[in-house]
């Protein structure tokens, strides 16, 4: 009968000590949006990562060439930060680029000189904004502290590629999205999407934002910060 006893109390010590570690782990669960930004985030690296390398081999134009450098180096280093992120948030992140993203590098393979030049900034605009408008979002909405921390970091960096993009369109004669006072990409402007276009409502109206890859998608404009 002793013998039950300790075992008995044996395992009560142990369900104890397995009770905290169990709502620790429940307690650290991200959010849906953190979740769903990591994994966006990622696959925008992903496509940015390979869409520099195009830039580099095909541009015609040296800003072309120059900016697909520059985005390649500065996506590389912001996805260790997601990785690392994700890891220590148990989040498992995407392969490879969306559907939509591989369809534009398909696009951007098949394509050459001054065409390919215009298509790689009209895509890197649209995919610009998106990233923008996402990382906003995630800065408004997001739960887990290191997530929202990452996207304040990443801000600054996409906003510095979108403006150096807008400068470069400006230049090949290509159309940009309107921009508010601060340069963030306004809701209120279009750039073309090879395929399409990607409805984006907007707090007070509808509105259309580009997207790569040219499927229509909806989501929700997120607040300037």
């Amino acid at each position: 009968m002793l013998g039950i006893k300790r075992l008995g109390l044996l395992a009560a010590l142990v369900l104890v000590g397995i009770a905290p570690a169990a709502a620790a782990q429940a307690a650290v669960q991200p959010s849906q949006q953190d979740t769903q930004y990591l994994e966006a985030v990622h696959q925008i690296n992903l496509f940015e990562i390979t869409s520099g390398d195009l830039a580099q081999q095909k541009g015609q134009n040296q800003g072309v060439k120059d900016l697909g450098a520059r985005f390649k180096t500065d996506h590389t280093q912001l996805d260790q930060t997601v990785q690392q992120t994700a890891s220590q948030l148990g989040v498992e992140l995407p392969s490879e680029p969306t559907a939509d993203q591989q369809a534009v590098i398909d696009q951007l393979n098949n394509a050459s000189g001054e065409e390919f030049d215009r298509l790689w900034v009209t895509s890197e605009l649209a995919g610009h904004v998106q990233a923008i408008q996402a990382t906003q979002t995630e800065i408004s909405q997001g739960s887990d502290q290191s997530v929202v921390q990452l996207a304040q970091t990443a801000l600054p960096t996409l906003q510095a590629h979108y403006d150096a993009l807008v400068q470069l369109a400006e230049q090949l004669g290509i159309p940009v999205p309107q921009v508010s006072g601060t340069g963030t990409p306004s809701p209120g402007g279009t750039t073309p999407a090879p395929g399409g276009t990607t409805g984006t409502p907007a707090p007070g109206g509808t509105t259309e934002s580009p997207a790569p890859g040219g499927t229509v998608t909806e989501t929700p404009a997120p607040t300037q910060s």
